[in-house]
């Protein structure tokens, strides 16, 4: 596995996808939860799709995925509060 990333709260981060790909989310404030931004690339009749935002609480990982590429794309953009978010992804199997 890959090294974990910190947040990048001005460029995001874009993870690429062919569906078989996770996401592990850690939090590692010891006392502020920060939110995590996963951007949808679906239309629902030409209109965009609210994106996905899940709440991290301080001192947790949360697991994400896998994505699929018709809701999320080829890359799924991914948007972080704060670089207390630490970002690893994972092959799914």
């Amino acid at each position: 596995m890959t090294d974990a990333v910190p947040g990048d709260v001005v460029n995001g981060h874009t993870l690429p996808n062919d569906g078989r790909v996770g996401l592990i989310v850690r939090n590692t404030s010891l006392d502020t939860a920060y939110n995590l931004t996963i951007n949808l690339t679906r239309t629902v009749d030409g209109q965009p799709v609210t994106p996905r935002v899940v709440l991290v609480p301080a001192n947790t990982s949360k697991a994400f995925g896998p994505f699929a590429p018709g809701d999320y794309g080829s890359a799924v953009a991914l948007d972080v509060d704060n670089v207390s978010l630490t970002l690893l992804a994972v092959r799914v199997v």
